[in-house]
């Protein structure tokens, strides 16, 4: 074999061994049934769960606790999953800016007894263009 074939081999070699390596680290989308379900059987991986806030009539987040003056680490929320299964989160740091106005959230950790422990929040706003569009619209008319 020529030394290009046995470099080129080698190249492959190492990246089909990253590729394998970083996909047992990859978290799964889940509700919060097969979260719980998950833990009970022993399984300590983290994963995603997508929801949305719990809202009152008045568009109010229900559940929603952060004093920082008491505990700055020590946000606590209930998430409404894709199933419409409500869930108690508690996340050790600061609230996220922006929360009250999220449109979808995403929380990643794992079950702790009757408690998502989430170890980062990711939030999907509102985005900043809809209103302009409006704008732009209802200036022609």
């Amino acid at each position: 074999m020529k030394k290009t074939h046995i470099i080129g081999i080698a190249i492959i070699a190492m990246a089909i061994a990253i590729i394998v390596s970083t996909a047992g680290d990859a978290s799964s989308y889940v509700s919060f049934k097969e979260a719980r379900e998950l833990a009970s059987e022993g399984n300590n991986n983290a994963v995603h769960v997508v929801g949305r806030l719990k809202k009152d009539p008045n568009n109010h987040i229900l559940g929603m606790k952060y004093d920082p003056l008491l505990d700055p680490n020590y946000f606590t929320f209930t998430l409404v999953d894709t199933n419409r299964i409500e869930q108690q989160v508690v996340y050790f740091k600061p609230k996220p800016q922006d929360f009250e106005r999220s449109e979808q959230v995403v929380i990643i950790g794992k079950m702790n007894r009757d408690i998502f422990v989430a170890d980062k929040i990711l939030l999907k706003c509102p985005s900043k263009y809809v209103e302009n569009e409006i704008k732009a619209e209802t200036a022609g008319l």
